[in-house]
């Protein structure tokens, strides 16, 4: 028969077995601490480099820090291109798709889940359909659509999607949000004489600010984002966008046929650039982790 451990054994033991924990844990925060390291590190050297003089961006060693603060790239941006026109045409694109995407897919969404007609399941089970399309199968022909309408060369591409739902994920986060609400909020509003509008604007938008500030999060930063739309529709200079510009910016001053690349006022559009995705997030990240976890998956 085995002789159980004595307390001295068992102490030994747990001792050690507290050792190869805290050695595991140590070994994994290492491991992550290197992770962020190499995530963040070209994130680092664009915002230094944004402030370098220019031609001393790729000194060997490299300049980690700038030997000499230069503020000058970012204040003069819109000599090396039309920064201020771009970021007016980015902030159009993004406040109409915002407004179009909210609106259109809360609607549509509130028929989906609170709404009863017939065909329901079937019009969202063609709706989510709609997600499993990669969007170079739907490129060309949305293309042929935009130029029989004589769209194109206009914001109207980059804008008139967003009023028709706002796209099939939209939909169906914002659907999902609504299943979960208690439908005898819509019957009291109901017996005190409530349309299903009223109850929408009234009721269901005041509670739905989680799912609502997600997808806003989502479209600024794809809106924001963009490059393939406005190079696909946009064929004016006078119509780019900041993410098009930039492109542009990119070929026009650092290419092969440039003998003084100047990758200092390049990183500095690039600063700005990353800085409002950051900023929102940021501020809307309470929101945003709300808003994805307390979206049910149950369907009614």
């Amino acid at each position: 028969m085995t002789t159980p451990p004595t307390t001295g054994a068992r102490g030994r033991l747990f001792h050690s077995a507290h050792l190869v924990e805290n050695l595991l844990k140590v070994l994994l925060y290492l491991l992550l601490s290197i992770g962020l390291i190499a995530l963040l590190l070209p994130s680092y050297w664009m915002i230094m480099t944004s402030f370098k003089e220019m031609g001393t961006e790729f000194r060997v060693p490299v300049e980690w820090w700038p030997e000499r603060w230069v503020f000058s790239n970012y204040g003069m941006l819109n000599a090396y291109f039309p920064f201020v026109l771009y970021l007016r045409n980015t902030l159009l694109l993004v406040v109409s798709n915002l407004f179009g995407t909210l609106l259109t897919s809360s609607l549509v969404a509130f028929s989906f889940a609170r709404l009863r007609w017939r065909g329901r399941s079937t019009v969202f089970a063609l709706c989510l359909a709609t997600m499993m399309l990669p969007g170079v199968v739907t490129m060309i022909p949305t293309f042929v659509i935009y130029k029989q309408l004589k769209w194109l060369n206009t914001f109207m591409p980059l804008i008139v999607g967003s009023y028709f739902g706002g796209g099939g994920f939209n939909v169906f986060l914002l659907r999902q949000f609504y299943m979960g609400l208690p439908l005898e909020l819509d019957e009291a509003a109901r017996m005190d004489g409530a349309t299903a509008i009223t109850i929408w604007a009234r009721l269901i938008m005041p509670l739905s600010k989680p799912a609502l500030a997600t997808i806003a999060i989502f479209t600024f930063i794809g809106v924001w984002n963009d490059f393939m739309g406005p190079l696909l529709y946009l064929s004016d200079e006078e119509l780019y966008t900041l993410a098009l510009g930039l492109r542009m910016m990119y070929s026009t001053y650092t290419g092969y046929g440039n003998a003084t690349p100047m990758i200092a006022p390049v990183m500095a559009a690039s600063v700005i650039m990353t800085a409002p995705v950051i900023i929102v997030f940021f501020f809307g990240q309470e929101y945003f982790v709300q808003g994805i976890v307390t979206t049910g998956l149950a369907g009614r």
